[in-house]
């Protein structure tokens, strides 16, 4: 099994904004790492790891915790992010948002809380995942991908 690593290979921009053109609908989903490595020669380079959790199961969460350790480190500065959906049904959460909050604190990276049922919410998030991912893939010039987490860290913080 693969260990996914940073900065294999540099596709372009365009390749980018394909890929995230259908809002939300990423080329390479994986439900869970480790990656196969039988492929592993064929895969994309991986600018941006995002953890999906679903605020309304606890076995996302304990999937994406499962799943953390087959990240490689370098990733975690600045190319994680976790992404956490339906958020608008409170009364309907399994997991508590303490738990995802310290979960992201532990890896040093952002989280994006949204939920995808609303069109207008979902359009801002991918438009958001699509910045980062512009950052993390080098097209931002003068803004690494460590730069903009640290940024974000603070502007949560005020």
């Amino acid at each position: 099994l693969a260990v996914v690593v940073p900065y294999r290979r540099m596709p372009s921009l365009t390749y980018y904004l394909v890929k995230i053109a259908n809002l939300l609908s990423f080329s390479h989903i994986a439900a869970s790492l480790p990656l196969p490595s039988e492929r592993d020669h064929l895969r994309p380079r991986i600018d941006l790891v995002v953890f999906m959790i679903d605020i309304k199961s606890k076995y996302s969460l304990k999937n994406v915790e499962t799943s953390l350790a087959h990240v490689d480190a370098s990733f975690f500065l600045g190319k994680v992010c976790f992404l956490v959906t339906g958020v608008g049904r409170v009364n309907a959460c399994s997991i508590e948002t303490n738990a995802i909050s310290k979960l992201a604190e532990a890896y040093c990276s952002p989280v994006l809380f949204c939920e995808l049922e609303l069109e207008g919410i979902r359009v801002a998030t991918a438009q958001r995942l699509l910045r980062m991912l512009q950052i993390c893939a080098g097209h931002i010039p003068g803004v690494s991908p460590l730069s903009f987490v640290s940024l974000m860290r603070n502007s949560d913080d005020d």
